[in-house]
This record gives C-alpha cells, structure tokens and sequence, in this order.
C-alpha cells in the first residue's frame, strides 16, 4: 500500500518519494511462516524458493518511468539474523539492490554516530557516479586510499589485541592512530553538523596528511601535488 501510495505521488503528481521500508527481515518472517502453512516447498533456511523474486519486485519499484518526472527513492532497512551478512534475507537484498550499508553494533557502542562500518558497506554502482563532472576528480581515489588506511588500521588493532602495541613499528602505530581519527573524525557527525561533500573529501586529505606521500599508494601523484596546492594535504 504504502509503495502505490509512493507510485501515485512519483508519476501523477511528479515528486520526488523517499521510501523507507522496515523491517524486510520481519516482512521475510511472514513470507516463511505462510510457505509453511501452505507446505510449500522450502528453500535456504527454510525461505520459500520464492523469497528473491518476492522481494525484487519490492525492490525494484524504485525508480524512474520514461515521460514521467518524478522518482522513487527506496530506504529498506533490515536486521541481520546473528549479525550473518550470508543470512537469505541481506543476502538476496544486497544482490537485488547492488549495495547495502552495514550498521555496526561495535562502533554504536563506541559512540560512533552514525555506526556504519565502511568495510562491508559496498556500492556496486558507485564507480558510475563519482568523478571528474560529478562529484570531484580525485573521488575515487582518494576513496580507494582512505579504504585502504581503515583497514590496514584495523588490522593493526586486531593484532594489537593478541601482541600489545610495544610490538607495533612507528608506521603500523600510524594507521592504528588513523583508524582512531577516521571514525571519530570522518564517520562520526554530529546531529546538527552540515558537513557539504567539498568538506567531507578535504577532510579525508587532511587525515591522509598523517602519511608521507610515499604512503599514498593508490593515489596519482598529479591528484597528490593538486591536493598539497590546494592546502588539504599536508604533509612536506
């Protein structure tokens, strides 16, 4: 109902619909539970066989229609049975929608505001919307190096667990410290912070500033020197 409510809006009143759809885990709860009553044949985890053209028809009512001005945007929010991203239910989602965002538990509980975890989360369509005449030249790269630093960090943190920072070298201390900065600086915002994209991709440079450029493997060195000019990376 709430989706042909959307569709009336989107392509006879020509606006522009959010739609936020929660929670698909429950709505998938309930598909289960009618397969069983009817003893129709079960699927992965007991899902009806079903479950992905089901939920790609929700899915894919998003969108756009030729002549037709207005769109709708889907928001669908799920819960992921035992934190399992190979659970039926985010599994066909992600497939279906070609990204996801991961909200994750460990950063909520450090105060991480919003907790999205950058190293699940993945867009498959990104590399078709970002760059040079749409969102800045040095996107992807400067992405792929961010990426990159996270998880070295990350890594460093998991080994600092077992070994104790003592055994860590000056540069595996300086991408645990970057992980530190990244999600308290570039994940966390604040409720009423107005961060533009502009600001958001300097502050990425500046916490890559941390490194010398010799760090900054992913990144042209033509994209280094622009950054340096442009007073967002600092490091001589």
């Amino acid at each position: 109902a709430a989706l042909t409510a959307a569709e009336y809006l989107a392509y006879e009143s020509d606006l522009h619909v959010l739609v936020i759809l929660t929670d698909m885990t429950n709505y998938a709860e309930a598909l289960r539970e009618i397969s069983a009553a009817r003893s129709e044949v079960p699927g992965r985890r007991g899902y009806p066989g079903y479950l992905y053209t089901d939920l790609s028809m929700i899915y894919e009512r998003a969108g756009r229609i030729r002549g037709r001005k207005g769109t709708i945007t889907q928001m669908p929010i799920l819960s992921m049975p035992q934190d399992d991203m190979t659970h039926p239910i985010p599994d066909l989602s992600g497939y279906i929608t070609e990204g996801q965002m991961i909200v994750a538990r460990d950063l909520h509980r450090r105060g991480i505001y919003p907790p999205i975890d950058p190293g699940p989360s993945l867009s498959r369509l990104m590399k078709e919307g970002i760059g040079k005449g749409m969102t800045r030249f040095d996107h992807k790269e400067l992405q792929a190096q961010l990426y990159y630093g996270y998880s070295e960090g990350r890594d460093f943190r998991d080994l600092v667990a077992v070994v104790g920072s003592e055994a860590l070298t000056d540069r595996d201390q300086k991408y645990l410290a970057f992980a530190d900065r990244f999600e308290h600086e570039f994940i966390n915002q604040g409720d009423h912070e107005n961060r533009s994209f502009e600001e958001t991709l300097d502050l990425g440079w500046n916490l890559l500033s941390e490194f010398p450029e010799k760090e900054l493997k992913r990144c042209d060195l033509e994209t280094i020197e622009w950054a340096r000019k442009h007073g967002v990376y600092t490091n001589l």
